[in-house]
Parts: C-alpha cells; structure tokens; sequence
C-alpha cells in the first residue's frame, strides 16, 4: 500500500459522519447492513449517507452487494487491516532502543 493510498483511505475515515457509519458497518460484522437499517442507526437522510458511503466506497472501506431491492454494506476487513499494517509496520524503525509494544 502506497502512503497516497492510505492517505485517502484516511481522509474519507477523518469526516465525523463516515467514521460513525464505518463503526457501525464494523460492528455488524461480515453479514452487513441494510441501508436502510444503517440510515436508522445514524439517523441521517438518505441522500446524506448515499454520499458517504460513495467516498468509503471508492477508497474501498465498504463494499455493497445488491440483493434484490436491498443494497448490503460492508465493511472491507482487509483493506482496514491494511490502513491499521501501513500505520504500525515500521514503528520505532529510527529510533534507539526503542521497542514497540
């Protein structure tokens, strides 16, 4: 992952609004969330959240599958795994003596 990558990556994190949605897609685990059911836990319009979850969505946060009338989202563990790696790997890398925990 290049910096530029995971600079955008954490742009679209850094709105109070797509970090609450991305907690909430988090928390549901694997199976996802309803938009619908997702626009009731943020308690925000329907045009508003299209809009966030299109920048998580680009960055590749959050993945969506249509089910029939339904759009799941999801949070995508291995591109957040690798914003958290990209941020952690070479902790401590310069400095003398010094051990990360």
């Amino acid at each position: 992952m290049t910096i530029e990558r995971t600079a955008e990556r954490l742009e679209a994190l850094g709105h109070v609004t797509r970090l609450e949605i991305y907690r909430h897609l988090v928390r549901a685990g694997g199976d996802g969330l309803a938009v619908g059911d997702l626009q009731k836990r943020v308690g925000i319009p329907l045009t508003t959240l299209s809009h966030h979850l299109r920048k998580l969505v680009l960055v590749d946060l959050v993945t969506q599958e249509r089910r029939g009338t339904t759009l799941i989202c999801r949070a995508n563990y291995a591109v957040m795994q690798a914003v958290l790696s990209f941020m952690t790997e070479e902790c401590c890398a310069d400095a003398k003596g010094c051990r990360a925990e």
